[in-house]
C-alpha cells in the first residue's frame, strides 16, 4: 500500500490493536480512510484493480481482528458507502462462512451500481445460490455495470442464466434501446428462439 509513514505507523497499530481486542474495530474501521488515505490502492497491486488505500486497510482490519463475525453486521450497517464496500470486499478474504449472505443480498438491493458490483465478488460466487448468483449478474446487467465485474461468471454460466440474458436482451432490442456490447459478446447467436 502506498501509505504515509504516519498512515503506516497508524496502520500498525491499529492491526495489532484489533488483534488483542476484535471489538477496536468499530472506532478503528471508520478511522482507515482519514489515517490511511482514500486514493487508488495503486498499479503495484494488479490483483486488486478497484480497491482504494482505505480498503486495504479496512480489510486486513477485518482479516486481523479477533471475533470480528460478530461485528460484520454492524460495521456494514453502520458504515458509510465506502465502509460497506470494504466489509463485502473483506468477506472473501477471510473464513466468514455464511456470515456474510445477508449483507450481500442486501448490498443487491441498492442502487448504487459500486456497492452492487462489490456485493457480486469472489463471495457471492462461493456462497450466494445459483438463483440469486443469476439475479446479481441480471442487476449488473440493468445497471451498467460490466460483467467483467462480476466473479466467477464463466463458473456459474448455465442455461437458465443464458435464458434470463438472452430474455434481457431482447426486450431491449424491442423497446429500441442498445444492449451492452459485453452481454453481447455472452449472447453470440442472441436471435435464436428459446425452445
Amino acid at each position: 500500500m502506498a501509505l504515509s509513514p504516519a498512515g503506516a505507523a497508524w496502520l500498525t497499530a491499529s492491526l495489532d490493536r484489533v488483534a488483542r481486542d476484535g471489538t477496536a474495530i468499530r472506532t478503528l474501521f471508520p478511522a482507515a480512510g482519514r489515517h490511511c488515505g482514500r486514493g487508488p490502492l495503486g498499479a503495484g497491486s494488479p490483483a486488486f484493480p478497484e480497491w482504494t488505500v482505505d480498503d486495504g486497510a479496512r480489510v486486513l482490519l477485518l482479516t486481523t481482528a479477533t471475533g470480528v463475525a460478530s461485528e460484520l453486521a454492524d460495521l456494514y450497517h453502520h458504515g458509510s458507502a465506502a465502509e460497506q464496500r470494504a466489509v463485502l470486499r473483506g468477506l472473501s478474504c477471510s473464513d466468514f462462512g455464511d456470515r456474510g449472505l445477508p449483507l450481500v443480498t442486501e448490498a443487491l438491493r441498492s442502487n448504487d451500481p459500486r456497492l452492487v458490483a462489490t456485493a457480486m465478488g469472489p463471495y457471492a460466487a462461493s456462497w450466494l445460490e445459483d438463483s440469486a448468483y443469476r439475479h446479481g449478474v441480471l442487476k449488473c446487467v440493468f445497471m451498467g455495470i460490466p460483467l467483467d465485474a462480476v466473479a466467477g461468471l464463466d463458473e456459474h454460466t448455465d442455461d437458465e442464466l443464458i435464458r434470463m440474458m438472452r430474455s434481457f436482451a431482447l426486450e431491449r432490442t424491442a423497446a429500441g434501446r442498445p444492449v451492452p456490447a459485453d452481454l453481447l459478446a455472452r449472447l453470440p447467436d442472441l436471435h435464436r428462439q428459446d425452445s
